[in-house]
């Protein structure tokens, strides 16, 4: 499992808060970590919808999932909620995971973004990750 984390960095100059709206479509270009020429381009999802699986699937509910030249098995991305992102933290820190960037903990839990954060980089989405990898977000 890997976890990546959308940040924002804006100056806030008049507005209260930014954030992600939960129930709106999400588009970003997603490659194969094993290949650099396996790419999928602007793929569009809907985070507070789960991908329809067969009965008898074993991979959790996911949001996107994508098979790689070669592969048996789907590659899947998951948008993390906020308990489930407090839990996947947790679990990295537990296993002595270190993250791109340093920090850990509270910090890198998605949030809103105030006018006390202007000018700061602050989570807003975190996924997790098998046999994908994010590398654009592309805002619509």
């Amino acid at each position: 499992m890997v976890l990546f984390v959308l940040c924002i960095k804006a100056e806030l100059d008049g507005v209260e808060s930014l954030s992600l709206l939960k129930n709106t479509n999400i588009c970003f270009s997603v490659r194969n970590p094993l290949s650099d020429y396996e790419t999928r381009e602007k793929i569009v999802f809907d985070p507070s919808e789960t991908l329809e699986q067969d009965e008898g699937d074993r991979e959790p509910p996911h949001h996107f999932a994508v098979r790689w030249e070669g592969q048996k098995k789907f590659s899947t991305l998951i948008v993390l909620d906020e308990e489930g992102a407090k839990s996947a933290f947790k679990k990295m820190k537990k296993k002595g995971g270190k993250k791109k960037g340093g920090g850990g903990g509270e910090a890198d839990v998605p949030r809103d973004m105030t006018a006390d954060d202007s000018g700061e980089y602050v989570p807003v989405l975190a996924m997790e990750c098998r046999g994908v990898e994010p590398y654009a977000f592309h805002p619509l």
